[in-house]
């Protein structure tokens, strides 16, 4: 007997082999339905497919045989990895000088051997597929390119769990990075908000002061800074509520009646019934009620904020389809132009307006409110006419 030869990109090999994750792993029935197959076009007891690792063969599917690994320094395969040719064949292995008194000849009755090297791109042998049979013959050329095509949906195989693999790690990894970003813009975030609502009392207190003696440029001077930390502040508050929106989504369902949504979010911005109208309300949902009322509130906030009218209005309306619950925030607002409809749910895009109170918008709200409906598996649209006024219309999945 002649013990197969080590390749000569014995190290790359191996790592490669270990990169795949497949040494000592159950067995899978993607892999055990090819040994069977080949194992009835080549009418072979036995079919393998085997990954070759330092010092032992590796049985990834075994048919016909119950173990799970042997020796590498006495396997048919390791001589395989080493032939250029696509299909090594030896047709009886007691005549030849390299598994003369090979003990899988005595063990097994391994006389007929026939294998494919598995190579992936970079060409490197991982293992083989292979068939033994117990007495001498041969392959027909329709067996051997069967068992070629079975060896390429082999190495198919290895490579979509290997990709699948990565990317569940990548997807952890970026699980957890969103995690830590979250925890760490909450954190900074509520640490900010103090010393800036202080900035924002102190500089309201020295306006305030009777008899102070500031000049007309340092009066300007304080309000320049008390714009500029109202400005952050808003900014600060766009974060949380973005980051708390996300923790939203994995509230739990429950059923609740629309009325009594639309009754909250009025309650909330102490509307009266002559700016605040509902229709179709009297009906009951099974939803996140925590992450819809956060869109709802969202939606009129902007269109309070947003209206210059002297008698601003709101109108809240439901309905629903075969898979969707359907609601429409209308008002009669200063409206969005066309060419800017479409930027309107962009992170920090603001389109330069201005709200009531001529501070201007920091982008963050409606970029939240489309994720979040988004990740309730419905869709968002605007419909707005300058002047006239806006329609927030958007789905929820039932």
């Amino acid at each position: 007997m002649i013990k197969p030869e080590v390749p000569h990109n014995e190290r790359e090999r191996l790592s490669c082999v270990k990169k795949y994750q497949l040494l000592d792993t159950l067995p899978e029935s993607d892999f055990d339905n090819i040994t069977s197959l080949v194992a009835t076009i080549c009418d072979v007891p036995i079919s393998l497919i085997t990954l070759l690792d330092t010092d032992r063969n590796f049985l990834k599917s075994h048919h016909g045989v119950d173990i799970q690994e042997s020796p590498r320094d006495i396997s048919f395969c390791g001589h395989a990895i080493l032939q250029e040719e696509d299909i090594f064949i030896v047709e009886d292995s007691r005549k030849d000088i390299r598994f003369k008194d090979n003990p899988l000849i005595d063990n097994f009755n391994a006389i007929f051997y026939a294998g494919v090297p598995l190579r992936n791109e970079e060409g490197l042998a991982l293992g083989t597929l292979c068939v033994y049979d117990h007495k001498p013959r041969t392959l027909s050329d329709l067996q051997k390119k069967a068992m070629l095509t079975f060896a390429k949906l082999v190495i198919n195989l290895f490579e979509l769990r290997l990709n699948n693999r990565l990317l569940d790690e990548a997807k952890l990894e970026l699980t957890n990075r969103n995690a830590e970003l979250n925890k760490f813009a909450s954190h900074v975030s509520h640490d900010l908000k103090s010393p800036l609502a202080n900035i924002i009392s102190l500089t309201q207190f020295l306006k305030d002061e009777e008899g102070n003696t500031l000049t007309e440029n340092s009066i300007e001077y304080i309000n320049f800074i008390e714009e500029s930390a109202e400005s952050l502040k808003n900014y600060i508050d766009g974060i949380l509520i973005h980051y708390k929106a996300n923790e939203l989504v994995n509230a739990d369902k429950e059923y609740i009646s629309v009325k009594k949504l639309f009754e909250d979010v009025q309650r909330i911005y102490l509307l009266d019934n002559e700016h605040y109208k509902t229709e179709n309300a009297d009906q009951d949902v099974f939803i996140n009620k925590a992450a819809v009322t956060q869109v709802l509130l969202n939606l009129v906030d902007n269109a309070l904020k947003y209206n210059n009218k002297p008698n601003p209005k709101v109108t809240l309306v439901f309905s629903k389809s075969k898979n969707y619950y359907k609601f429409k925030v209308i008002d009669n607002g200063n409206g969005i132009a066309p060419e800017k409809q479409d930027e309107v749910f962009k992170l920090f895009n603001t389109n330069n307006q201005i709200d009531v109170k001529g501070n201007k918008g920091t982008g963050i709200g409606l970029f939240t409110v489309k994720s979040l409906v988004e990740k309730l598996g419905g869709i968002i649209k605007l419909t707005s006419e300058v002047v006239k006024g806006s329609v927030f219309e958007f789905t929820i999945a039932k």
